[in-house]
């Protein structure tokens, strides 16, 4: 399952950090965005995304997901990262899921590090990258640096932290989050362009139906609960009360009614729950 970082959008107080400043950067690129890039999503913020995607014929609600991460990245190229690709002497960064390290190795440092990383239902992005963007002092969640991810489908960034004791789990949103001491170690010595490359294990997709039962489920019940749709207990198991309460949803969301959790259902089903739970952690 593919999923952003986070989901940006209008609460209040407004989300705020460094996705929400690239995703107004994108948008000032395209003459959208008119306000200023300030990393506060605002009703301005807000109205540039309505219209982005109604110029691409996405559902117009304001909620910045992986399609509309996608198609803003479609439409940019990040021009320093292109210079940046043309030197000889990049560090790397390696970042393993499982053992929940990143090691870092250039001329002058080679060093391991623990992180934290993406819980199963939002994990972090398996792949090969580069850095595009970085920001000093993010604050909050972020803690005190940002380096951004060249994920075309969120705000996926290696950054600090304002929760030390989660470092070495698997609890984010799909960020990589270091200590800030150590952030700040790796921030200083890596440039725009700089590789990345993340291993792990992967969280195959699957159509969830009537008869299949497993953690994946479990995780529907719990999100159909949430919304107010499934009043069993969690069990794992995807019966006919599970079925029912899916289709409900699909519904009031405008999917098709088949009972079956696919790519486009489970995609609706976590940007409401991240908005019912207000999940702003990246």
């Amino acid at each position: 399952m593919i999923f952003a970082s986070r989901f940006l959008r209008l609460e209040d107080p407004p989300m705020q950090g460094p996705d929400v400043i690239d995703l107004q950067e994108e948008l000032k690129r395209i003459g959208l965005y008119l306000g200023a890039v300030d990393g506060s999503f605002g009703k301005v913020t807000q109205a540039a995304v309505i219209q982005f995607q109604l110029s691409i014929s996405q559902p117009a609600d304001g909620v910045v997901g992986p399609d509309t991460w996608n198609q803003l990245a479609l439409r940019n190229i990040h021009q320093p990262v292109i210079a940046a690709l043309t030197a000889y002497d990049l560090p790397n960064i390696y970042i393993d899921t499982v053992k929940r390290r990143l090691k870092f190795s250039s001329a002058s440092l080679n060093k391991t590090y623990k992180v934290a990383v993406g819980k199963p239902s939002t994990p972090s992005p398996l792949g090969n990258w580069v850095i595009v963007q970085k920001a000093l002092n993010p604050g909050g969640p972020f803690g005190v640096r940002w380096m951004r991810l060249s994920v075309p489908w969120g705000g996926y960034g290696i950054h600090g932290t304002n929760n030390p004791k989660s470092i070495g789990r698997a609890v984010s949103h799909g960020c990589i989050r270091m200590y800030n001491e150590d952030v700040i170690e790796v921030y200083n010595r890596t440039p725009i362009g700089t590789p990345v490359t993340i291993v792990g294990r992967s969280y195959a997709d699957r159509n969830m139906k009537l008869g299949d039962s497993g953690s994946d489920v479990a995780q529907v019940q719990r999100m159909l609960k949430k919304l107010g749709y499934y009043k069993s207990k969690i069990d794992s198991n995807f019966g006919p009360l599970t079925e029912q309460a899916v289709k409900r949803f699909q519904a009031d969301n405008n999917l098709q009614i088949d009972g079956i959790v696919g790519p486009r259902t489970i995609y609706e089903l976590q940007k409401a729950y991240a908005i019912a739970q207000n999940h702003q952690q990246p």
